[in-house]
């Protein structure tokens, strides 16, 4: 069986959920993909019993706080369970090379030196590339660049253990150039920063986002079967499903999802 950990749903600026950021869980083990702003991720984890021992790989998509802070205590508290001898080493984290600098640099002036001294050592930095593919968990996973407005940022696709295919985009509108990676999707997981209606109030495109609307629409014209919406506001938590759903699906006719913090969805 094959689940997606929903972590957290929420933009940069939310208060009232978490970051958005997920894992795969494949059989006892996790693909954990951006780890939100803070050191709430190591609660949401515990929350859902996500073992970090059973954590053994971390895609960080871009350098932007909302994403990549919360891996800062990722790796602070996976090296002190290695010292304490109570993780096997290697921890994998794969991001594009850009990054990987960012993230020393962060971990120097962060941590405790016996942490940082385990970065390139018994934690492992990858650089990967767009059109690059890495065997990640038994999964051959296929990076490309989104061709961000902002910051060089990668999505990346991969097969589930039933054939199916799994996009995901990254926080800013889908890119043309990046339609021979994401077509043939079964699972396309996609910002929606806002409700089209309520564009006016938020300014998705000023920042570079989608809305319910954009992402459906591109759905339905990919004729992905499955599409998970979340990275969006949280004005109005305990009726965004409701509202993001009925918008949602006066525009696409597929399987529409927009998952709470904390749901678990099945994928195969």
């Amino acid at each position: 069986m094959e689940q997606l950990y929903v972590l957290g749903t929420g933009n940069a600026s939310v208060t009232r959920c978490y970051n958005t950021c997920f894992a795969i869980r494949k059989e006892e083990e996790y693909l954990l993909t951006d780890a939100g702003g803070g050191n709430g991720i190591l609660r949401i984890l515990e929350d859902m019993d996500v073992p970090l021992t059973r954590i053994r790989h971390m895609i960080l998509t871009h350098e932007h706080t909302d994403h990549l802070l919360g891996a800062i205590w990722i790796i602070r508290v996976i090296a002190a369970r290695m010292m304490q001898g109570t993780y096997t080493p290697p921890f994998r984290i794969y991001c594009h090379t850009e990054l990987c600098e960012t993230i020393r640099t962060l971990c120097r002036l962060t941590l405790f030196h016996r942490f940082y001294d385990q970065i390139d050592e018994t934690i492992e930095l990858i650089a990967v590339e767009d059109g690059e593919t890495k065997e990640i968990l038994g999964y051959e996973v296929t990076f490309f660049d989104i061709h961000s407005d902002k910051t060089k940022q990668l999505g990346f696709t991969l097969r589930l253990g039933n054939g199916e295919k799994l996009a995901f985009c990254g926080d800013e509108p889908f890119h043309p150039l990046c339609r021979s990676y994401v077509e043939g999707s079964d699972w396309l997981l996609h910002e929606a920063f806002c409700l089209y209606g309520d564009r006016e109030i938020f300014r998705p495109y000023e920042k570079f986002h989608s809305t319910v609307k954009d992402a459906c629409e591109l759905a339905e014209s990919l004729g992905v079967p499955h599409l998970i919406l979340w990275h969006t506001e949280d004005r109005d938590l305990a009726h965004r499903k409701e509202k993001y759903l009925a918008e949602g699906r006066a525009y696409y006719g597929g399987d529409l999802q927009v998952p709470d913090d904390g749901e678990i969805i099945r994928l195969a």
